[in-house]
């Protein structure tokens, strides 16, 4: 048997390690403005402010000098885009999509679950990027104490036609799609090993968690979480703690001042389970934590979009690189550290006392539905969300002649 496309491990690759919008987006515009041929973008987030317009103005002027440019949003995460932001884009030559646009009752969203929230882009088949910053103005500091710390890789060398090939699925017709080959060579840009990690709810329903607790078990000095949205499944908590058990520096970094308090709260029914078996506990009180990164010992990395929550881990469509590197698993490590040390409050372990049976009964209750949930998320509605293709309307002329 074949592995699978995401289980195999890609040599010669670089890895640029962008932190927050300073960084992310003049590299994003400037790769689209050099763009020759094709720019690919998918985002959960696109929003009509300064940084959702400077990302339209790069990829109008793409289109407008020949480039073929294809914009993915997804339909919950990308609601209120005013005509002409969408219409410009199309006009100009922009194959927009909106996945799974749905509709509103009484005002409100109702296709809340299975999103896209993946965040690629690869400009010419051979430039990609990839984390969890999505095209809006709180991922900059200027937004003020709302803005989001957050991590993004520009990624060059073979590994990134695979990421190109998979997001011309969401462009090409599958009668197209089922003729394409293997992802062609491109030349190495470096040293590190790679892998290209999708979830979704067909073939790779667990993939990016399995990579987890791969790394996780594999782990003999330490590890390091720094992840927004945090309840994963129980077999990921039981590798964490029982790294944390056999002398593995397990640290997790989460959200202290959370964009929904509801996060928080889910967060710290877990706190004693993990704090008693040893994992370190940090809470990022700067600013809301929009981050999903990861390293283990000393070479392996990941970055992405998934977060270690029942939506990212079960429900949602989710791209992550799992990265071999000990150049980049330092400097990834050193940018952690510094966040642990400058802005982050270390959580100890609740002093025993008079409702440690309380304690107990929720931990108890928490692990069983961190059990049954993966289980319990496919009974929720798996429905195949469609992608609005927007088009381009003929010029009034040419529509008066046809009719």
């Amino acid at each position: 048997m074949r592995p699978r496309p995401s289980s195999r491990w890609i040599p010669g690759n670089h890895f640029r390690l962008l932190e927050n919008g300073e960084e992310f987006f003049p590299r994003v515009f400037e790769a689209i403005a050099q763009a020759q041929r094709e720019v690919m973008v998918e985002t959960f987030i696109l929003f009509d402010d300064h940084i959702g317009q400077g990302l339209h103005a790069a990829l109008l002027q793409a289109a407008r000098r020949g480039v073929s440019v294809h914009l993915l949003v997804d339909g919950f995460g990308s609601p209120d885009l005013p005509d002409h932001f969408v219409d410009s884009l199309v006009q100009a030559g922009v194959r927009f999509r909106v996945f799974d646009p749905g509709r509103r009752l009484f005002g409100q969203r109702l296709n809340l679950l299975r999103r896209m929230h993946r965040k690629i882009v690869v400009v010419d088949g051979t430039l990609g990027f990839i984390g969890g910053i999505n095209y809006s103005a709180d991922h900059v500091a200027d937004f003020g104490p709302q803005a989001k710390q957050d991590y993004a890789v520009e990624v060059h060398g073979p590994i990134v036609a695979h990421m190109h090939r998979f997001t011309r699925t969401a462009v090409l017709p599958p009668s197209v799609q089922r003729t394409q080959g293997p992802p062609p060579q491109l030349p190495a840009a470096g040293s590190a090993h790679a892998m290209f990690v999708t979830r979704d709810n067909h073939r790779h329903t667990n993939d990016i968690e399995r990579h987890y607790r791969i790394a996780l078990r594999a782990a003999r000095e330490r590890v390091v979480i720094a992840n927004a949205y945090f309840f994963p499944g129980y077999r990921l908590v039981r590798e964490l703690r029982r790294a944390a058990r056999r002398g593995v520096d397990v640290r997790l970094i989460l959200q202290g001042e959370p964009d929904m308090p509801i996060v928080k709260t889910a967060a710290g029914l877990l706190y004693d389970h993990l704090l008693r078996a040893g994992v370190h506990i940090y809470e990022y009180c700067e600013r809301p934590l929009h981050g999903k990164v990861a390293l283990v010992d000393r070479e392996w990395s990941t970055v992405g979009s998934s977060n270690l929550d029942p939506l990212s881990l079960s429900l949602n469509l989710e791209a992550n690189v799992v990265i071999r590197d000990a150049s980049f698993n330092a400097l990834l490590y050193q940018r952690l550290s510094r966040l642990m040390q400058r802005h982050c409050r270390q959580v100890e372990p609740a002093p025993r006392g008079a409702w440690e049976a309380l304690r107990l009964l929720r931990g108890y209750c928490v692990y069983h539905l961190m059990r049954w949930f993966p289980a319990w998320a496919g009974w929720l509605p798996r429905h195949e969300p469609a992608i609005a293709v927007m088009q381009a309307e003929p010029p009034a002329d040419q529509t008066a002649r046809a009719s």
